[in-house]
């Protein structure tokens, strides 16, 4: 038997599963090729909610999205992939383990950049994955019952872009929420001269209004120096007196990409062909944020659940083709929308590569709710039919809009 491993099930590695199971389907090889799912938790996370007040729906249990399908799953962190003898290593709660493939998808995504700041390892949080965002809800919740102190109040979030954001517009809600009152303060540092320096000059007035409105403070042009218990020291000399420092500055492929000789882009990427295939080495294909791929004929793809879900798709649909010997699908994407969580304000809805705006306000936030709380999920029935029909490698249309700007 034909083993297919998918590594990673985030976006993409959820999707290049049930779409393999439904390509495995379709041509009746249900008996003659076994797909195996390994990641280090039991769940899908719902990550780009991870900035949310509220968790309670972003771990979506593995075997209730794959055993319907035939999909078997194991848990292991991996530590490396000998791509010449096509041989995972893992480390499992058994011991380290060697898994043997006949094709690989490697999905294994993205991670936060912590550098070598003093301080920053032992007293900053992060939401870049499931655990580490329950770890800060455990912290603000921690510090609504303990008496006022100094910093108590203070949040200092490190990083203006996408994650950043949202993250410092969405704080003075929470720390209400941990019942933390009096004066909530919400400081947002980043070393470049604006916010949102990446987002583009159509967007950037829209969200210095929002910050503005929700008293969102900003440090700009400048460096964390250090953290501790007690705030954040500031390359400019000021030091910001707050309990909680969240990390939010910049993301990058996972080292294992590494693995491979072939090249990769600024951000750790493998450069990937339009059927998602890993050039030069064989047997292997990547999808997601571990994965630069030429969408339309111009950009590559951004690291985002808006191209890792249909990325995983396609991965998935043909890597069983090219184990049996039939046509491949290529991927192409002729649209690109970002929607920015904006807090209480309400979010940010832009359109093209230059992120024209379209909508803003309570408009926008009714479509940032329709993506984060439906249009990113799978199918929550068990039902095989429906998570084949989810898999089906096609590129949905662009997220509805809502009202006018």
């Amino acid at each position: 038997m034909a083993r297919i491993v998918v590594l990673g099930a985030g976006f993409a590695g959820l999707w290049a599963a049930i779409g393999a199971a439904r390509k495995r389907d379709e041509i009746g090889a249900n008996g003659d090729i076994e797909i195996h799912l390994v990641d280090r938790n039991p769940y899908h996370n719902i990550r780009v909610r991870n900035y949310e007040a509220d968790l309670d729906e972003v771990a979506l249990p593995l075997g209730r999205l794959l055993d319907p399908i035939g999909v078997s799953h194991g848990l292991g962190e991996v530590e490396a992939i000998d791509p010449l003898h096509r041989r995972i290593s893992l480390l499992t709660s058994g011991g380290e383990e060697v898994l043997a493939y006949d094709r690989l998808v490697l999905a294994l995504g993205s991670e936060v950049m912590r550098p070598d700041i003093p301080g920053l390892a032992a007293h900053a949080f992060d939401v870049d994955t499931y655990a580490a965002a329950l770890r800060l809800e455990d912290h603000l919740a921690s510090l609504g019952r303990s008496a006022p102190s100094p910093g108590r109040s203070t949040v200092v979030v490190v990083g203006a872009g996408f994650t950043g954001i949202e993250v410092a517009a969405e704080m003075a809600d929470r720390l209400a929420r941990a019942g933390i009152t009096g004066s909530r303060r919400v400081v947002l540092v980043d070393s470049n001269p604006a916010v949102g320096a990446t987002i583009g000059a159509h967007a950037r007035p829209v969200i210095e209004t929002a910050l503005a409105s929700l008293e969102v403070e900003t440090r700009l042009g400048v460096r964390v120096a250090s953290v501790e218990a007690a705030g954040v020291h500031l390359s400019s000399g000021e030091f910001v007196a707050a309990q909680t420092v969240i990390w939010c500055a910049g993301m990058r492929a996972s080292p294992l990409a590494a693995s491979f000789p072939d090249a990769r882009d600024r951000l750790g990427r493998l450069l990937v062909d339009p059927f998602m295939r890993v050039a030069d080495v064989g047997g292997v294909f990547a999808a997601g944020d571990v994965a630069s791929s030429v969408v339309d004929g111009l950009h590559p793809t951004v690291m985002s659940c808006q191209f890792a879900r249909p990325m995983g798709r396609f991965a998935g649909h043909n890597v069983v083709a090219d184990l049996v010997g039939l046509p491949m699908l290529p991927l192409r994407i002729d649209w690109y929308v970002t929607v920015l969580d904006l807090g209480g304000w309400g979010a940010l809805y832009t359109e093209g590569w230059d992120r024209e705006v379209k909508t803003t306000g309570a408009a926008a936030k009714a479509t940032k709710q329709t993506i984060n709380r439906q249009r990113i999920y799978p199918p929550l029935s068990g039902r095989k039919d429906e998570l084949f029909a989810a898999a089906a490698p096609t590129v949905q249309a662009p997220p509805p809009t809502y009202g006018a700007r």
